[in-house]
């Protein structure tokens, strides 16, 4: 098996999370490297594309998460093999990174701005987002995104909803999931209860 050394921030969110998740379910073996924030401006310099997470396969790096989390499934088993359940994985995940993409893009701005900024967020795009991905996950049936189980999809959608839901994210209400996609709130109620992820997080806990 290839040796896998996965690079991210030293918490338990974000792009690179699902990753670890998909690879700790898969029972994968990997090296999981965390930077602190401060240690990231001399880090940032060292990557391709100014970005994390990084994934190196025997020595030879890769980025993007979404790329990175379809290797992974792959090999954990939690991409699917059919091209067209395969297309309805990347469609969530690739979605669920344009909106995690949008609301990053406010965390470094002035409050006036930022208060600003989220508020039409929360009135346009995010809510329609999140109306969108409740219709897809209706669409196939109600419990997982794509392939009737747990995909790297699902992870990729769990890690948004829980930082939606965590209240850290001022002017966007941590019960807006809640009030306008309950089946997601559902959802992640589902992933989180898996076994491999609620090991993982009391693992994390207890660390």
């Amino acid at each position: 098996m290839a040796k896998l050394k996965l690079t991210y921030f030293d918490f338990d969110g974000g792009r690179g999370e699902p990753a670890r998740l998909a690879l700790h379910i898969g029972g994968i073996p990997f090296e999981d490297v965390r930077i602190a924030g401060k240690d990231w401006p001399a880090f940032r310099d060292k990557t391709p594309f100014y970005a994390m997470p990084t994934l190196e396969v025997d020595g030879r790096g890769v980025t993007q998460s979404n790329s990175i989390n379809r290797y992974v499934g792959k090999l954990a088993g939690l991409y699917p093999k059919d091209d067209w359940q395969a297309l309805l994985c990347d469609e969530i995940m690739d979605a669920a990174e344009d909106i995690s993409t949008r609301i990053g893009n406010t965390i470094n701005i002035d409050e006036g701005a930022k208060k600003k900024t989220r508020e039409e967020l929360v009135a346009g795009r995010l809510t329609r987002y999140l109306e969108q991905f409740q219709t897809k996950l209706k669409a196939t049936g109600g419990d997982y995104f794509s392939d009737a189980r747990l995909t790297v999809a699902d992870l990729k959608i769990f890690m948004l909803i829980r930082w939606l839901r965590s209240g850290v994210l001022d002017h966007i209400p941590k019960d807006l999931v809640d009030r306008v996609a309950p089946l997601l709130v559902k959802h992640f109620e589902r992933v989180a209860s898996h076994p491999m992820v609620a090991e993982y997080y009391q693992r994390r806990k207890a660390a």
